[in-house]
């Protein structure tokens, strides 16, 4: 066993950790006899040497210990050891050229990335070495090495070709594949070396059908020109060649499985009860979102990043793998085809009937992901709306009534997904679920994200969510049951019944001085303008409260409940000395014509963000141009001021769109709103209805934004072309 520290480098630590008596345990540990210490030590360093992927003088000073550890034959888990070291390796090649230079620990200029990525490529030859060894285990972990570290394309493409030729295991031989693409996109010099490589794997009958298939996708990464009418065919055929048979007894066993009892595959461990229900679920749902279900799906992956936009060949490869055989191969397609109708515009009616077929009755680890998936879909999940309608029907029937509450966690997640995405289409046959979550309290905090779709059964709902919001613990910070959401469901929901407890909320939250809480729940009264009049001897007063946001949703609440200009207005000016409340801004153009007193002050915000803008892109300032103002205060303009203001209005509202995409939904709403007057935005319209993207990408609910974004921009066109009125919802 290795234990002479200094021989393998251990002075090296000094500089970063202080006399070898100092250096932390788990370091030493790393070479232990047990196991169990090496597994924890292992884990200790990835903490606290590589935390987050972050590289740090402590991860480089114990390179050459690690080093000595994977040369040693001796060394236990050197596989591990070698894993560890591309791990560092790959950080910092990937982190060299963005993060040149840093601010070091103690505020000097430090270049440890690029420094640590030269570093390893003095040791590219310890990686050719490890790319021979006996063990298995240091031969794959080094692979990737090869492609990260020698600059030598000629001979690294050599290596890797006879590394694939040495290896006869599956991982291994896609893993070489991989790499030389990566080396391919990383050198130019192993471009065409690999791609020809490639096209003699592609298309060589002796040549086993998953290497052939790996060949084939990633020639696509590294030559997207490459691909042409019989890419996809050919990666369908191939699929198919590598993905094994069912079982008839497994099938027949699948069949025969009892709803109530599901697999034990389909497990899932018993949250923290000191962790809350939506926290819980948020992390469990990140965890399952990283499994990896079949051996082809970091292939396949990879391949439709190739593909891009063509949308008619994705949707042909995702059919193929939805219907597979192979129930991993079907899994992971749910979220590659949630990713593509999420991403880009199409016609996607047959993906997302596709996905509806994934609601098995008998295989719930499945269904859930399907019914999560057309969840993400808004509108899109319109053509499996009675497959979504069938499968909690059958839970509620087969099952139990309350099979929302059932005991066993994967059903339930199933059905209560199915229910969310039903009821995302307004349709009421989840209100039965809904009501049992309300009533029973399992997991209602998900169907609080579902009431606000159903106003149609707001007589039921409404009741319910009012006993629950007067049963909130005000003096607490994180209560049980959220109010906020709450408020905002009994705010869809529309039934002035809410207005006495939303009022006695905003009371409770006051008087506990929970300022999160009593703005939102202020906006939610809001939303029922007049008809919460009586509201008004509660909401006067706030309009002094010390909190600028909770004294803003006042002065917006008692426009909204009694309508009078003389009240509001005087209310609206005081707000307006902070250029960024962008709430009372809004306020402003809700007022509309009886706010002209504030014009001049809403235009010199205007100029004040537009030099600001201007002096950033003459100076090559890395701050990015802020646009929200830009967004908001132009549409108050227009608002109030309406013709008069279009010469300064337009020019912002499109210089906003065209520097962040975020803000296409505000911008084409005003432009909606201006009639002929946005006709300067016609030749931008026009380029955003013709890109295939999806807009703003960075939040949830992208597709909902983006139909909105369309439709709206199809009635703007309409109007200003003289065309027929475009049709409401969904896309052509």
């Amino acid at each position: 066993m290795i234990n002479d520290l200094d021989s393998i480098g251990w002075a090296s630590l000094e500089h970063a950790y202080g006399p070898a008596d100092d250096v932390p345990g788990w370091l030493r540990s790393m070479v232990s006899p047990d196991p169990d210490v090496r597994n924890e030590a292992f884990g200790n360093f990835y903490g606290a040497a590589l935390h987050q992927g972050s590289v740090y003088s402590s991860t480089v000073a114990s390179l050459p210990f690690l080093f000595a550890m994977a040369d040693a034959p001796e060394t236990p888990d050197r596989g591990e050891v070698v894993a560890l070291l591309l791990s560092i390796g790959r950080e910092a090649v990937d982190a060299e050229e963005i993060y040149a230079v840093i601010c070091g620990p103690e505020g000097e200029d430090s270049t440890i990335y690029p420094d640590t990525a030269n570093m390893m490529r003095e040791h590219a030859d310890a990686f050719v070495v490890y790319s021979g060894d006996p063990d298995p285990r240091v031969r794959r972990a080094s692979i990737e090495g090869l492609g990260l570290f020698l600059d030598d394309a000629e001979r690294a493409v050599a290596l890797l070709r006879d590394r694939l030729a040495e290896e006869s295991g599956v991982p291994e031989r896609l893993l070489v594949v991989r790499t030389t693409a990566d080396l391919a996109l990383r050198l130019p010099a192993a471009a065409a070396p690999a791609r020809t490589w490639f096209d003699a794997l592609a298309d060589s009958c002796t040549t086993d059908p998953d290497t052939r298939l790996a060949a084939l996708v990633h020639r696509a990464r590294c030559a997207p020109e490459s691909i042409d009418d019989q890419t996809v065919p050919t990666t369908i055929g191939l699929l198919r060649q590598v993905t094994p048979a069912p079982q008839p007894e497994q099938d027949q066993a699948r069949g025969d499985q009892d709803l109530s009892r599901p697999c034990a595959c389909e497990a899932e461990p018993e949250p923290d009860p000191n962790v809350p229900e939506h926290v819980a679920a948020a992390f469990a749902d990140l965890e399952r979102h990283e499994r990896v279900h079949a051996p082809s799906t970091p292939l396949l992956v990879a391949f439709h990043a190739a593909l891009g936009t063509r949308v008619e060949d994705r949707t042909a490869l995702l059919a193929e793998q939805l219907c597979s055989p192979d129930p991993g191969i079907r899994y992971d397609a749910i979220d590659m085809a949630r990713r593509l109708i999420t991403s880009l515009r199409g016609d996607h009616t047959r993906l997302v009937r596709l996905i509806g077929d994934c609601l098995l009755p008998r295989d719930s680890y499945t269904a859930a992901a399907a019914a999560e998936a057309l969840g993400s879909l808004a509108a899109l999940a319109e053509p499996a709306r009675e497959a979504l309608a069938a499968y909690v029907t059958d839970h509620r029937t087969t099952h139990r009534p309350d099979a929302w509450a059932s005991p066993h966690r994967v059903l339930r997640r199933a059905h209560q997904q199915a229910v969310v995405a039903l009821a995302g289409l307004g349709d009421e046959r989840a209100l039965p679920s809904l009501l049992a979550a309300l009533d029973t309290d399992t997991d209602a905090w998900r169907a609080m994200n579902a009431v606000g779709h159903l106003p149609q059964s707001a007589a039921e709902l409404t009741p319910r969510l009012i006993r629950r919001l007067a049963d909130v613990d005000h003096s607490r910070e994180w209560p049980d049951v959220s109010p906020t959401s709450l408020a905002s469901a009994l705010a869809k929901l529309g039934d002035p019944a809410a207005v006495p407890a939303l009022t006695a909320a905003v009371q409770a939250a006051v008087q506990h001085k929970q300022w999160p809480t009593a703005e939102p729940v202020l906006k939610a009264l809001a939303s029922f303008g007049t008809r919460a009049a009586s509201a008004l001897d509660t909401v006067r007063p706030l309009t002094d409260a010390d909190n600028v946001s909770l004294r803003t949703a006042a002065a917006g609440a008692v426009w909204e409940l009694e309508r009078r200009r003389e009240n509001a207005v005087p209310l609206l000016e005081r707000l307006l000395d902070d250029n960024r409340n962008f709430d009372a801004i809004d306020l402003a153009g809700r007022i509309g014509p009886p706010a002209a007193a504030v014009l001049p002050r809403l235009r010199q915000i205007l100029n004040e963000q537009v030099e600001q803008n201007t002096r950033n892109e003459q100076n090559g300032s890395a701050v990015l141009n802020d646009s929200w103002p830009l967004v908001h205060v132009a549409s108050a303009l227009w608002d109030i001021g309406g013709t008069g203001e279009a010469d300064i209005v337009v020019p912002a509202l499109l210089d906003a769109w065209k520097d962040n995409d975020s803000t296409a939904r505000d911008v084409v709403a005003c432009l909606n709103r201006m009639g002929p007057a946005a006709r300067p935005a016609l030749p931008q319209i026009q380029a955003a209805l013709a890109q295939p993207h999806r807009g703003d990408q960075r939040w949830g609910g992208a597709v909902a934004f983006d139909l909105e974004v369309e439709h709206t921009c199809r009635i703007i066109l309409a109007r200003l072309l003289d065309l027929p009125d475009p049709a409401p919802t969904g896309e052509d």
